[in-house]
């Protein structure tokens, strides 16, 4: 699955199928390409903000920049959306954290197939959060798969693989913006390949699969039963959403950053908090939260926060 250059690539006529930021740079890498991209799919606009106002996607934004079709069904498995779909008459789909299943039909009807970019390195972490995943799991690299796409959940045979350490003060942001420029730069060697005939799948192998759940809100909150390490990757992980939060005088506090405190075993009820600069005890070890937001309100230094309110030693958080 070695990656080689085209010197002079054939321009494909292409599908574009994707929503959220990670999406963008692909898109952009393939229209930079010079290749036809005669309609992209999105997901509906949904409410966003405090004004709750439909918001478009990135990916459809960038899309209606460059003038391009968008086509935002709530479903693929319409006989209707099938048909229109075979109507563009595509070499290739580029399929980038769309939302939708993909039935038979659509997954069969671009000559080429349907390309997906995933954020693992497959087939650890098939499914919908794997830069989050890899971080709350302590794993100490990620990448991203170029995979043929079939009927399976991100069980495709590979195009093409790259993988990147993960440092130890990454989170679901910094990763997220490595994986997406990754991303790109692949599917643009990919394309030109699949358009010379060059390409050469390679199956999934059976042993290392782990599947990335999709996260919620709740995944946010803060287990301080945990060792204080594994809070620290989850704060992290969970940037910047949904966040690690904990519940204190009946306010939500989110958890930007934090510093893990050694101090082995202890005695006292996790979520206690040691210490006035708000050292907080964890299952082992404890926590010191360097940057907060109380829920409305913006983030602050945890100095600056405690200046204002001071949080005695013995308050528990939950």
């Amino acid at each position: 699955m070695a990656e080689v250059s085209a010197e002079a690539p054939a321009r494909l006529r292409v599908a574009f199928m994707g929503t959220p930021d990670f999406s963008v740079p692909t898109l952009k890498a393939i229209l930079d390409a010079g290749h036809d991209v005669v309609a992209v799919y999105s997901q509906p606009p949904r409410p966003a903000g405090r004004g709750k106002k439909r918001r478009a996607s990135p990916v459809h934004l960038l899309a209606d920049a460059r003038g391009i079709e968008v086509r935002t069904p709530l479903s693929l498995r319409d006989d209707q959306e099938i048909e229109l779909f075979k109507g563009l008459e595509v070499d290739v789909a580029v399929v980038v954290a769309y939302g939708l299943i993909l039935p038979r039909e659509i997954l069969r009807a671009p000559r080429l197939g349907c390309v997906n970019v995933h954020a693992s390195l497959l087939p650890r972490w098939r499914g919908a959060a794997p830069i989050q995943r890899a971080i709350l799991a302590g794993d100490t690299e990620s990448g991203v798969t170029l995979m043929a796409m079939d009927e399976g959940l991100d069980t495709g045979a590979m195009l093409g693989h790259r993988s990147v350490p993960i440092a130890p003060d990454d989170t679901g942001a910094s990763l997220h913006d490595t994986l997406a420029g990754i991303g790109a730069e692949m599917i643009v060697t990919c394309l030109a390949r699949l358009a010379s005939g060059e390409v050469d799948p390679e199956p999934q192998p059976d042993e290392g699969v782990t599947y990335a759940a999709k996260l919620d809100k709740e995944d946010g909150r803060i287990d301080w039963s945990l060792p204080a390490r594994d809070v620290e990757r989850q704060i992290r992980a969970l940037d910047p959403w949904p966040g690690a939060w904990f519940t204190y005088d009946q306010q939500r506090y989110k958890v930007l950053s934090a510093d893990v405190v050694s101090l082995g075993a202890l005695t006292n009820e996790p979520g206690t908090v040691l210490h006035p600069d708000m050292t907080v005890a964890c299952g082992a070890d404890a926590l010191r939260p360097t940057r907060i937001q109380r829920q409305g309100k913006a983030a602050m230094d945890v100095d600056a926060f405690l200046r204002g309110h001071a949080v005695a030693p013995g308050t528990v958080f939950r």
